[in-house]
């Protein structure tokens, strides 16, 4: 369910802005999105996992936090990311 340590440093490298940038918006919401995607696979299979269902929607309002946050400080960087991960907003 969880991310690999390799799979993690991949999307550090590929959405952060210099080497070792974990803190960055857009690092935190690739990271995320990767998580929701795990996640929401394995809600697939297993239905009634409520557990996993609220740990999933906590990570969504997270997600969708930080969007909004970046979509307040810079619109440019709002929709490369959005259109980087393919959300859908």
């Amino acid at each position: 369910m969880s991310i690999t340590q390799e799979r993690k440093t991949a999307l550090i490298g590929e959405y952060g802005s210099k080497e070792g940038d974990t803190g960055s918006p857009e690092v935190q919401i690739a990271v995320l999105s990767e998580r929701i995607a795990n996640l929401t696979e394995h809600l697939k299979t297993h239905k009634k996992d409520f557990h996993s269902r609220r740990g999933l929607l906590m990570m969504v309002g997270r997600r969708r936090r930080l969007l909004d946050y970046v979509k307040r400080k810079d619109q440019g960087r709002y929709k490369q990311i959005v259109q980087r991960l393919g959300l859908r907003r």
